[in-house]
Protein backbone atom coordinates (compact mmCIF):
# COMPACT_ATOMS: atom_id res chain seq x y z
CA UNK A 1 0.00 0.00 0.00
CA UNK A 2 1.61 3.36 -1.32
CA UNK A 3 2.52 5.42 1.94
CA UNK A 4 0.05 8.60 2.78
CA UNK A 5 1.31 12.18 1.29
CA UNK A 6 1.49 15.34 1.66
CA UNK A 7 2.09 19.14 -0.34
CA UNK A 8 4.79 21.14 -0.06
CA UNK A 9 6.19 23.82 -2.01
CA UNK A 10 8.29 21.13 -3.39
CA UNK A 11 5.58 18.93 -4.95
CA UNK A 12 3.88 15.69 -3.51
CA UNK A 13 6.15 13.95 -0.22
CA UNK A 14 5.58 10.57 1.33
CA UNK A 15 5.17 11.00 5.17
CA UNK A 16 8.26 9.57 5.65
CA UNK A 17 9.99 12.43 3.60
CA UNK A 18 8.20 14.47 5.25
CA UNK A 19 9.69 13.62 8.66
CA UNK A 20 12.94 12.47 7.28
CA UNK A 21 12.61 15.86 6.11
CA UNK A 22 12.14 17.20 10.07
CA UNK A 23 14.90 15.44 10.90
CA UNK A 24 17.24 16.99 8.71
CA UNK A 25 17.22 14.13 6.31
CA UNK A 26 17.27 13.78 2.76
CA UNK A 27 16.05 17.93 2.51
CA UNK A 28 15.04 19.26 -0.81
CA UNK A 29 18.32 21.25 -1.89
CA UNK A 30 17.37 24.80 -3.24
CA UNK A 31 18.85 26.30 -5.97
CA UNK A 32 21.58 29.04 -5.22
CA UNK A 33 22.14 31.64 -7.10
CA UNK A 34 25.38 33.96 -7.60
CA UNK A 35 27.31 30.70 -7.84
CA UNK A 36 30.56 31.47 -10.23
CA UNK A 37 31.73 28.01 -10.16
CA UNK A 38 29.15 26.83 -11.92
CA UNK A 39 28.63 29.44 -14.30
CA UNK A 40 27.91 28.61 -18.14
CA UNK A 41 27.24 30.45 -20.70
CA UNK A 42 23.63 30.52 -22.41
CA UNK A 43 24.39 30.90 -25.84
CA UNK A 44 22.18 33.93 -25.79
CA UNK A 45 23.87 37.35 -26.53
CA UNK A 46 22.19 40.77 -27.54
CA UNK A 47 24.07 43.09 -29.97
CA UNK A 48 23.59 47.08 -28.74
CA UNK A 49 26.10 48.49 -31.55
CA UNK A 50 23.49 49.76 -33.54
CA UNK A 51 23.43 52.42 -30.73
CA UNK A 52 26.04 51.95 -29.21
CA UNK A 53 29.62 50.58 -30.25
CA UNK A 54 31.99 51.47 -27.13
CA UNK A 55 29.37 50.15 -24.35
CA UNK A 56 30.80 50.78 -21.05
CA UNK A 57 28.33 49.57 -18.19
CA UNK A 58 25.28 47.95 -17.84
CA UNK A 59 22.14 47.95 -15.93
CA UNK A 60 18.46 46.42 -15.78
CA UNK A 61 15.19 47.53 -13.32
CA UNK A 62 14.16 46.13 -10.69
CA UNK A 63 11.96 43.81 -12.60
CA UNK A 64 13.64 42.97 -15.28
CA UNK A 65 11.81 44.05 -18.14
CA UNK A 66 14.34 46.90 -18.41
CA UNK A 67 18.05 47.05 -19.78
CA UNK A 68 19.75 49.94 -19.87
CA UNK A 69 23.39 50.45 -21.41
CA UNK A 70 25.79 53.44 -21.41
CA UNK A 71 28.56 53.87 -23.37
CA UNK A 72 31.50 56.84 -24.67
CA UNK A 73 30.95 56.84 -28.79
CA UNK A 74 27.24 58.13 -27.71
CA UNK A 75 27.40 59.84 -24.78
CA UNK A 76 24.07 58.30 -23.86
CA UNK A 77 22.25 56.03 -21.74
CA UNK A 78 20.09 53.31 -23.77
CA UNK A 79 17.07 51.90 -22.79
CA UNK A 80 16.37 48.08 -24.11
CA UNK A 81 12.39 46.88 -23.13
CA UNK A 82 12.55 42.82 -22.63
CA UNK A 83 9.05 40.84 -22.91
CA UNK A 84 10.32 38.13 -21.02
CA UNK A 85 12.23 39.49 -17.84
CA UNK A 86 15.88 39.14 -17.47
CA UNK A 87 15.63 37.25 -21.05
CA UNK A 88 18.21 39.52 -23.74
CA UNK A 89 17.33 37.12 -26.07
CA UNK A 90 13.39 39.12 -25.90
CA UNK A 91 15.14 42.64 -25.70
CA UNK A 92 14.72 45.82 -27.97
CA UNK A 93 15.40 49.11 -28.26
CA UNK A 94 13.57 51.89 -26.86
CA UNK A 95 14.66 55.49 -26.26
CA UNK A 96 18.26 57.15 -25.09
CA UNK A 97 19.30 60.04 -22.96
CA UNK A 98 22.39 62.20 -23.78
CA UNK A 99 24.68 62.47 -20.83
CA UNK A 100 27.50 64.25 -22.79
CA UNK A 101 26.45 68.20 -21.10
CA UNK A 102 28.21 66.46 -17.92
CA UNK A 103 30.05 63.20 -19.56
CA UNK A 104 31.85 62.40 -22.60
CA UNK A 105 33.18 59.00 -21.18
CA UNK A 106 30.54 57.65 -19.21
CA UNK A 107 31.73 54.64 -17.87
CA UNK A 108 28.91 53.00 -15.72
CA UNK A 109 25.47 53.61 -14.40
CA UNK A 110 23.11 52.60 -11.50
CA UNK A 111 19.59 53.53 -10.16
CA UNK A 112 18.03 53.66 -7.02
CA UNK A 113 15.34 51.20 -6.19
CA UNK A 114 12.35 52.90 -7.64
CA UNK A 115 14.02 54.44 -10.86
CA UNK A 116 13.34 58.00 -9.76
CA UNK A 117 17.19 58.56 -9.91
CA UNK A 118 19.95 57.80 -11.53
CA UNK A 119 23.42 58.01 -11.58
CA UNK A 120 26.30 58.12 -14.29
CA UNK A 121 29.92 57.54 -13.50
CA UNK A 122 32.71 59.36 -16.03
CA UNK A 123 36.01 60.54 -16.10
CA UNK A 124 35.86 62.75 -19.01
CA UNK A 125 35.96 65.76 -15.50
CA UNK A 126 38.47 63.47 -13.90
CA UNK A 127 36.16 61.49 -11.94
CA UNK A 128 33.06 61.89 -11.10
CA UNK A 129 29.18 60.86 -10.38
CA UNK A 130 26.66 62.99 -12.07
CA UNK A 131 22.85 62.53 -10.13
CA UNK A 132 19.64 62.18 -12.54
CA UNK A 133 16.06 62.79 -11.71
CA UNK A 134 13.13 60.89 -13.34
CA UNK A 135 9.98 62.10 -12.86
CA UNK A 136 8.83 58.44 -14.38
CA UNK A 137 10.77 55.45 -12.64
CA UNK A 138 13.31 53.73 -15.08
CA UNK A 139 12.09 55.89 -17.93
CA UNK A 140 14.89 57.73 -19.51
CA UNK A 141 13.23 59.72 -21.73
CA UNK A 142 11.96 61.25 -18.09
CA UNK A 143 15.43 62.17 -16.75
CA UNK A 144 16.76 65.56 -15.71
CA UNK A 145 20.08 66.67 -14.28
CA UNK A 146 19.98 67.70 -10.95
CA UNK A 147 23.40 69.87 -10.99
CA UNK A 148 24.49 67.16 -8.69
CA UNK A 149 27.69 65.16 -8.73
CA UNK A 150 30.41 64.24 -6.32
CA UNK A 151 33.82 64.32 -7.77
CA UNK A 152 35.96 60.43 -6.74
CA UNK A 153 39.51 62.52 -8.48
CA UNK A 154 41.01 62.45 -5.04
CA UNK A 155 40.86 58.31 -4.85
CA UNK A 156 41.07 57.87 -9.03
CA UNK A 157 40.68 60.03 -12.10
CA UNK A 158 39.82 57.35 -14.34
CA UNK A 159 36.53 55.25 -12.54
CA UNK A 160 35.39 52.64 -14.27
CA UNK A 161 32.93 50.52 -12.49
CA UNK A 162 30.51 51.88 -9.56
CA UNK A 163 27.51 49.92 -7.42
CA UNK A 164 25.93 50.77 -4.45
CA UNK A 165 24.12 48.93 -1.35
CA UNK A 166 20.94 48.60 -1.67
CA UNK A 167 19.29 51.30 0.71
CA UNK A 168 21.98 53.63 -1.33
CA UNK A 169 24.01 54.74 1.71
CA UNK A 170 27.34 53.08 0.56
CA UNK A 171 28.76 53.90 -2.48
CA UNK A 172 31.58 51.47 -4.52
CA UNK A 173 34.07 53.03 -6.74
CA UNK A 174 36.46 51.08 -9.01
CA UNK A 175 39.46 52.38 -11.00
CA UNK A 176 42.30 51.96 -13.16
CA UNK A 177 44.51 51.93 -10.09
CA UNK A 178 43.14 48.19 -9.42
CA UNK A 179 41.69 49.54 -5.99
CA UNK A 180 37.73 49.35 -5.04
CA UNK A 181 36.88 52.70 -2.52
CA UNK A 182 34.11 52.75 -0.22
CA UNK A 183 31.92 55.82 0.13
CA UNK A 184 29.38 57.00 2.43
CA UNK A 185 25.84 58.49 1.86
CA UNK A 186 24.08 60.80 4.76
CA UNK A 187 21.23 60.67 2.80
CA UNK A 188 20.78 56.91 0.66
CA UNK A 189 21.26 57.70 -3.02
CA UNK A 190 21.77 61.21 -2.42
CA UNK A 191 25.04 62.28 -3.59
CA UNK A 192 25.53 65.71 -2.54
CA UNK A 193 25.91 64.28 1.10
CA UNK A 194 28.69 61.67 -0.20
CA UNK A 195 31.89 61.08 1.15
CA UNK A 196 34.67 58.84 1.12
CA UNK A 197 34.82 56.30 4.28
CA UNK A 198 38.79 55.80 3.73
CA UNK A 199 38.01 52.37 3.01
CA UNK A 200 39.89 50.79 0.22
CA UNK A 201 40.16 46.93 -1.59
CA UNK A 202 42.87 46.31 -3.91
CA UNK A 203 42.00 44.03 -6.58
CA UNK A 204 45.68 43.74 -8.04
CA UNK A 205 46.76 40.25 -7.86
CA UNK A 206 43.50 39.06 -9.31
CA UNK A 207 43.23 41.92 -11.90
CA UNK A 208 44.24 45.07 -12.92
CA UNK A 209 41.52 46.35 -14.84
CA UNK A 210 38.62 46.20 -12.78
CA UNK A 211 35.61 47.57 -15.11
CA UNK A 212 32.65 46.17 -13.59
CA UNK A 213 32.02 45.91 -10.10
CA UNK A 214 28.11 44.04 -8.29
CA UNK A 215 27.44 42.83 -4.97
CA UNK A 216 25.03 39.81 -4.14
CA UNK A 217 22.27 40.34 -2.57
CA UNK A 218 22.80 40.49 0.97
CA UNK A 219 26.48 42.13 0.25
CA UNK A 220 28.45 39.21 1.46
CA UNK A 221 29.84 38.41 -2.10
CA UNK A 222 31.38 40.92 -4.59
CA UNK A 223 32.11 39.96 -8.05
CA UNK A 224 34.39 42.21 -10.20
CA UNK A 225 35.12 41.56 -14.10
CA UNK A 226 38.02 42.96 -15.76
CA UNK A 227 40.12 43.26 -19.28
CA UNK A 228 43.03 41.64 -18.10
CA UNK A 229 41.91 38.48 -16.91
CA UNK A 230 38.89 38.56 -19.26
CA UNK A 231 36.91 37.15 -16.42
CA UNK A 232 34.80 37.61 -13.33
CA UNK A 233 36.06 37.33 -9.80
CA UNK A 234 34.45 36.20 -6.77
CA UNK A 235 35.19 37.69 -3.28
CA UNK A 236 33.69 37.50 0.50
CA UNK A 237 32.92 39.84 2.63
CA UNK A 238 32.88 38.48 6.17
CA UNK A 239 30.72 42.13 7.10
CA UNK A 240 28.08 42.73 4.23
CA UNK A 241 28.96 45.51 2.24
CA UNK A 242 31.93 46.48 4.14
CA UNK A 243 34.81 45.86 1.32
CA UNK A 244 37.41 45.96 3.68
CA UNK A 245 36.67 42.85 5.01
CA UNK A 246 36.61 41.39 1.02
CA UNK A 247 38.88 38.35 0.44
CA UNK A 248 39.23 36.51 -3.12
CA UNK A 249 37.68 33.08 -2.90
CA UNK A 250 40.37 31.95 -5.56
CA UNK A 251 36.97 31.37 -7.60
CA UNK A 252 36.86 33.01 -11.16
CA UNK A 253 35.01 32.28 -14.51
CA UNK A 254 36.47 33.15 -17.91
CA UNK A 255 34.52 35.27 -20.21
CA UNK A 256 37.04 35.46 -23.13
CA UNK A 257 34.90 33.05 -25.65
CA UNK A 258 32.32 35.99 -25.89
CA UNK A 259 34.50 39.09 -25.50
CA UNK A 260 37.85 39.75 -25.22
CA UNK A 261 37.28 43.41 -23.34
CA UNK A 262 34.28 42.69 -20.57
CA UNK A 263 33.30 46.29 -19.32
CA UNK A 264 29.93 45.43 -17.43
CA UNK A 265 28.21 43.06 -15.12
CA UNK A 266 24.68 42.64 -13.61
CA UNK A 267 22.80 39.42 -12.38
CA UNK A 268 18.92 38.88 -12.22
CA UNK A 269 17.45 39.49 -8.63
CA UNK A 270 17.81 36.16 -7.29
CA UNK A 271 21.22 35.60 -8.95
CA UNK A 272 20.85 32.71 -11.19
CA UNK A 273 21.63 34.53 -14.12
CA UNK A 274 24.79 36.92 -14.96
CA UNK A 275 25.17 38.98 -17.98
CA UNK A 276 28.19 40.75 -19.07
CA UNK A 277 28.66 43.54 -21.45
CA UNK A 278 31.76 44.09 -23.65
CA UNK A 279 33.84 46.04 -26.32
CA UNK A 280 34.88 42.98 -27.96
CA UNK A 281 31.74 42.77 -29.80
CA UNK A 282 29.67 45.03 -28.18
CA UNK A 283 27.06 42.84 -27.07
CA UNK A 284 25.40 41.60 -24.05
CA UNK A 285 25.86 37.97 -23.10
CA UNK A 286 24.21 35.94 -20.94
CA UNK A 287 25.25 33.40 -18.57
CA UNK A 288 23.43 30.80 -16.04
CA UNK A 289 25.20 31.15 -12.13
CA UNK A 290 22.76 28.61 -10.28
CA UNK A 291 23.99 25.30 -8.90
Amino acid sequence: MPHPSTSSAYGIWSLNEVRDAERGDNWPRLPVGFALSSAVYDSVSFSVASQEDNPLGLTFNSTGTKMFIVGSTGDDVNEYALSTAFDISTASFTTNFSVSSQETIPTELAFNGDGTKMFILGYDNSGQVSQYSLSTGFDVSTASYDSVNFSVSSQTTQPLGMTFNNDGTKMYVSGSSDIIYQYSLSTGFDMSTASYDSVSFSVTTEETNPNGIVFNTDGTKLFVVGSTGDDVGQYTLSTAFDISTASFDSISFSVASQDTSPQGIAFNNNGSKMYIIGTGSDAVYQYTTEE
